[in-house]
């Protein structure tokens, strides 16, 4: 198995260091707003990489974060603040609570479980705490006026993941309004706070924790190891969040601290960045009012995780059709008892399926197998194969369960499954009598219903519209 290495940025054979257990990370949001389709891709490839190295015999340790000290956060809460006449700290820790509840509910909606563990900044300030006074002992941080910050020229390979030098980092160097620090290059552990914004108590006075070293900290913590085997993000975290990451990290203990870096690519609307100030900003809630989780999911699957999408509602359309054949397959069979693979063809996508996603987790390969076997199960179905359907059921279950399809349908309204079954009888009734004026008014009511018919060989069959 092979895995694209942001770090050495060639295709690396996976080497797990505890033998059969993966330590996995990958940064989680930060709650100010409601997540974007663009979250929703990141929590969804990494539950596949997830779910594929459980199906390979891996124990897999799993931890993602919560941000939910940030400045993005403060803003927000100083909004609310204003508008409903609180204090910033109890509006900050409604803002939290509230984004909080969101994304949780994104999940669910989206069919995805947590991770093992999402822990949260604010629950591991004092761990922060105690980090950065060690990497102060360690002569790699310095304390100035209440704040604190990391010596990045300390670090003799800085820049080693996103491929940045420090000379060309200086001439691109942010305009800081903190003239505190020594190099324009050092970046913040510890915040001196502002008035009246949230705070704790450290040994350089009341402030809160920079947003790099809350990963290094929660990362180690949780997995209790000083180096992780995988840690994920989205591509806009090489630099400089990751890059900083690693410098804190391994300035402090002296090891690696990561071994696979995985960075998927971004999402935009349209070819553009997806951005509230271009007016698309388009969040998990509002796709998934109008499509099931799971054609979210196969549009996802559609383009490498490495790589760009682009979102659009016509490319949402055909991700819709793609996911109705499987689901009109899986309506025909199942009823049928599901038999492990053992006849040539269905071994054949099987290794095929394995291939793909030993390939750097290629998951528009592994979709295509899908598809292939989507078509040898309907030409079995055609050919009357029972043994062969059986055994494509259960590899089809396998790869769905992988890809985390779960083809949960919406549940019917105003009407149930019994007076559906007296509807499609009456329906064939009607047709046995030559009156087609009346089954097609059966189907057309059906139709309406959210209720859709199809006319085999074995009978008359209905499956729920998308």
């Amino acid at each position: 198995m092979k895995i694209l290495n942001t770090l050495s940025k060639t295709k690396e054979e996976f080497k797990p260091l505890a033998g059969n257990t993966i330590n996995m990370y990958t940064c989680g949001v930060t709650v100010y707003d409601h997540c974007h389709i663009g979250h929703g891709r990141s929590l969804y490839v990494f539950e596949v990489m997830r779910r594929y190295l459980k199906y390979k015999g891996f124990k897999v340790n799993f931890i993602r974060n919560i941000t939910d000290i940030d400045d993005k956060i403060i803003n927000r809460a100083r909004t609310w603040a204003d508008e409903q006449s609180i204090s910033l700290q109890e509006a900050f820790d409604k803002v939290r609570n509230a984004y909080i509840d969101s994304y949780y509910d994104d999940l669910k909606r989206l069919c995805i479980p947590k991770a093992d563990l999402e822990p949260k900044a604010t629950e591991n300030i004092s761990d922060m705490i105690e980090y950065i006074g060690k990497l102060i002992a360690k002569e790699f941080a310095y304390e100035v006026s209440g704040s604190v910050y990391f010596s990045v020229r300390k670090v003799k390979d800085y820049g080693k993941l996103s491929g940045k030098k420090i000379d060309d980092l200086l001439e691109s160097v942010r305009i800081d309004s903190d003239t505190a620090k020594k190099d324009p290059l050092d970046f913040a552990l510890w915040k001196k706070a502002k008035e009246d914004e949230p705070n704790w108590d450290s040994p350089w006075g009341k402030g809160r924790p920079g947003w790099h070293i809350e990963c290094s900290v929660m990362s180690q913590k949780y997995l209790k190891t000083q180096t992780l085997d995988i840690h994920g993000g989205g591509r806009d975290l090489v630099f400089p969040h990751h890059e900083n990451e690693i410098a804190q990290s391994q300035s402090l203990t002296g090891k690696t601290f990561a071994n696979y870096w995985i960075h998927h690519g971004l999402l935009t609307i349209d070819k553009q960045k997806m951005a509230k100030s271009l007016g698309n900003f388009i969040t998990i809630k509002a796709v998934l009012d109008k499509y099931p989780a799971d054609v979210l999911k196969v549009f996802y699957l559609q383009a490498h995780y490495s790589s760009s999408i682009d979102f659009s509602w016509e490319r949402m359309e055909e991700a819709k059709k793609a996911y109705e054949r499987i689901d009109i397959l899986l309506g025909k069979v199942k009823q049928l008892p599901a038999s492990e693979p053992k006849t040539k063809e269905i071994l054949k996508l099987k290794s095929d399926f394995s291939e793909s996603m030993d390939d750097d987790f290629n998951m528009p390969k592994g979709l295509a197998v899908l598809f292939d076997l989507v078509n040898l199960c309907n030409k079995a179905i055609d050919d009357d194969d029972r043994t062969l359907l059986s055994e494509g059921y259960f590899l089809l279950k396998q790869i769905s369960d992988i890809f985390s399809l779960t083809f949960e349908t919406k549940e019917l309204e105003g009407i149930s499954e019994s007076e559906i079954e007296n509807l499609v009888q009456l329906r064939i009734e009607s047709k046995n009598k030559k009156d087609y004026i009346q089954a097609d008014k059966i189907r057309k009511e059906l139709e309406a219903k959210g209720i859709i018919l199809e006319d085999t060989k074995d009978g008359t069959k209905w499956r729920r519209k998308l």
